[in-house]
């Protein structure tokens, strides 16, 4: 069964700082793109940062570029979002998704989605 699996999520003040991550199974994690969505209530999701599978190459949204940055490591078959100066917009409910082919960014039909986890950021 493919299985992706957000983690990391918390209670944070503003100008803090969380790092998720996106561990996954069940598919050739390596050869995937991922993505990080975030869905705040009462607003339509958000595609917040992409990574491809082979060159790295990257993708953020302008509302979190230069605190937010994206990582993986395939050998552990997971990637990463470090999130510095948090901010009470950043609140949301974030998601991972895995897509075999990558556009330059996010897009809502990616193959596989996983549960969300929390994000909260106190003023």
């Amino acid at each position: 069964d493919v299985q992706l699996q957000a983690s990391g999520g918390g209670l944070v003040q503003a100008g803090g700082s969380l790092r998720l991550s996106c561990a996954g199974s069940g598919f050739t994690y390596p050869d995937y793109v991922i993505g990080w969505f975030r869905q705040a209530p009462g607003k339509e999701r958000e595609g917040v940062s992409v990574i491809s599978s082979s060159d790295g190459s990257s993708y953020y949204a302008d509302s979190v570029r230069g605190r937010f940055t994206i990582s993986r490591d395939n050998s552990k078959n997971t990637v990463y979002l470090q999130m510095n100066n948090l901010k009470p917009e950043d609140t949301a409910v974030y998601y991972c998704a895995a897509d075999h082919l990558w556009y330059g960014g996010p897009y809502d039909d990616m193959d596989y989605w996983g549960k969300g986890t929390q994000v909260t950021v106190s003023s």
